[in-house]
C-alpha cells in the first residue's frame, strides 16, 4: 500500500464498499468525493495498477462494461493501511 497513490487507496476503498462496481459507479462515487470530475485517463490506469499488484479482480458485466471486486489480499492491505492509519487519528 505504500507505493500507492491516495487516488489509487481512494479507488481501492469505494471498490471495497460497493458491490462489484463497473469503472462508471466507480467514477461517480469518485467525483461525489472529490468533487470535480475524473477523467478516463486518470480513472483507468490506476485501477489497472490496483489489478495488476492483485489487489483487485477484473470481471465482466456485458461486452462494454467491467466490474471490479477487491481480492482478500486487497482487502488485508486496506485493512493493514486504516488500522495503522488510526493510529494517529
Amino acid at each position: 500500500m505504500a507505493t500507492f497513490t491516495g487516488f489509487q487507496r481512494d479507488q481501492l476503498m469505494v471498490i471495497a464498499g460497493l458491490d462489484n462496481p463497473s469503472g462508471q459507479a466507480l467514477k461517480e462515487d469518485l467525483e461525489k468525493e472529490y468533487d470535480s470530475e475524473i477523467n478516463h485517463g486518470r480513472l483507468y490506469p490506476n485501477l489497472d495498477t490496483l489489478v495488476y499488484s492483485g489487489f483487485v479482480e477484473k470481471g465482466t458485466i456485458d461486452r462494454r462494461t467491467n466490474s471490479h471486486q477487491i481480492t482478500e489480499e486487497g482487502r488485508s492491505a486496506l485493512t493493514d493501511h486504516l488500522e495503522w492509519e488510526q493510529q494517529y487519528f
